[in-house]
């Protein structure tokens, strides 16, 4: 188990305190957890999904033909599942990047539902279950970027 990094009165880790490799409230086992849906899901986005798209495969050209966007639309879902599974990866992007992958897969369910009957709406739905998990586990980094961000 590892110790948490000393706080400040609002809550935020002082200044050269090491983070803690799990936020307080999340145990090991969630963390854990998390971590393998971390791997599972990067490899899943990153493999199956975005490389049919990205190199333009016949399965996913026809099926993106069929939603109406043509060929731009495509590399672009294929570029953001991508980018989303290599985030998935980097511990301080990887709540953001599940909380933005579940945007995808809101869309991804919506298509389904609407120019597919329905045929799949279950596979973005599976998806997004274990982004949410992930999402929740990682909280905690959000404000970890944010002050990244701050100091840019």
């Amino acid at each position: 188990m590892s110790a948490t990094a000393p706080r400040t009165p609002a809550g935020t880790p002082a200044a050269g305190a090491p983070a803690a490799t799990h936020g307080a409230g999340t145990g090991r086992r969630a963390h854990l957890t998390a971590l393998t849906l971390q791997v599972l899901l990067a490899l899943f986005l990153g493999g199956a999904s975005a490389f049919p798209k990205l190199i333009g495969h016949s399965s996913a050209a026809e099926s993106f033909d069929r939603i109406g966007f043509g060929d731009w639309f495509m590399y672009t879902v294929g570029a953001l599942e991508l980018a989303g599974a290599v985030a998935l990866l980097v511990p301080v992007l990887a709540g953001v990047s599940a909380l933005a992958l579940i945007g995808l897969m809101a869309g991804a369910f919506v298509t389904q539902m609407t120019v597919f009957d329905g045929q799949y709406a279950l596979t973005p739905v599976l998806v997004a279950l274990p982004l949410a998990v992930i999402a929740r586990v990682r909280w905690h980094r959000n404000a970890e970027l944010v002050a990244l961000l701050r100091r840019r």
